[in-house]
């Protein structure tokens, strides 16, 4: 499919020096006047495909520096601010060493060049069904700290994502913050894309895998997957059904068949809906036995 680029539209641009500042924009703002971003690597492509409503104003967040950090303490888990890029999270030692499987994911979203200059928080927030740093985000159990001028709330990333493109953010919004409490004992997580032509492709599917293992038995499974549903998902009757139980070959069939059944795929240029099912099934049976290895590797 050959996609065709148009001119950005008009709009003005401002690029504030304090958050204090972008929430009062946002709090002045109504039916569509301002957008944030951050990267703006979905951003501007959207606009100039004229798939994102056109804004008055584009407010860039790089001005504001206390939004880019990665912090990590050993009982509260990982915080990631708003614009910490793809790069820094995928580099990271202490997510690395700590979230291998954010890290894994992190880094194979897109190019280098849109992983310097994107963030894992416009990744999410750009709500794409196929945003490759959704299912391990999920699986992580995050929170989200959204903010406006009269205060912040925290939102499970699970309750994020309302449809394609959307989320339950508010127009006054912003993400500020990730949260990622410290994964459990014993566990290992893995991140599969399978895309045409690897990372530089969207993911026609994407399959996280998380789980925790106590004399033989899972404890703990978290499985997230992207790009076979309108929004990024869990797997939660293959989870049920793999919670308890000792990982053998049967149990992990019969579960990577149950995360088939749960998605909801459609059709497109890249893959058909059956294909996505059927890779679907393929994955999930190969992230968990690629997380039970790492498991018993520690």
């Amino acid at each position: 499919m050959v996609t065709f680029y148009r001119r950005l539209p008009k709009f003005d641009y401002v690029k504030p020096g304090s958050m204090d500042e972008v929430l009062k924009l946002l709090a002045r703002g109504t039916n569509g006047n301002f957008k944030v971003y951050a990267g703006g690597t979905d951003v501007v492509p959207g606009l100039k495909r004229r798939e994102l409503e056109k804004p008055e104003t584009l407010v860039d967040l790089k001005g504001i520096p206390d939004l880019d950090y990665i912090d990590h303490d050993e009982k509260a888990g990982l915080r990631i601010g708003a614009l910490a890029t793809v790069r820094a999270v995928a580099g990271s030692s202490i997510v690395n060493k700590n979230f291998p499987l954010l890290s894994q994911a992190a880094g194979r979203i897109a190019s280098n060049q849109v992983q310097n200059r994107g963030t894992i928080a416009g990744n999410i927030c750009s709500a794409v069904p196929s945003a490759d740093s959704a299912p391990a985000l999920l699986c992580l159990d995050s929170n989200l700290v959204c903010i406006n001028e009269k205060g912040e709330r925290q939102i499970g990333i699970d309750g994020f994502f309302k449809g394609p493109n959307e989320t339950v953010l508010n127009r006054d919004e912003l993400l500020r913050e990730i949260r990622i409490p410290p994964m459990p004992e014993n566990s290992h997580g893995v991140y599969i894309k399978l895309s045409p032509r690897s990372r530089m492709d969207l993911a026609v599917v994407g399959v996280a895998a998380l789980l925790g293992v106590e004399k033989g038995v899972i404890g703990h499974i978290r499985i997230g997957l992207g790009a076979v549903s309108p929004t990024p998902m869990r797997a939660r009757d293959a989870e049920d059904h793999l919670c308890g139980k000792k990982a053998n070959d049967a149990v992990i069939s019969e579960a990577a068949q149950l995360a088939s059944e749960e998605s909801k795929p459609i059709s497109d240029h890249r893959a058909s809906a059956e294909y996505r099912k059927m890779m679907v099934e393929v994955l999930v049976k190969r992230a968990i036995h690629q997380a039970l290895l790492g498991v018993s590797s520690k």
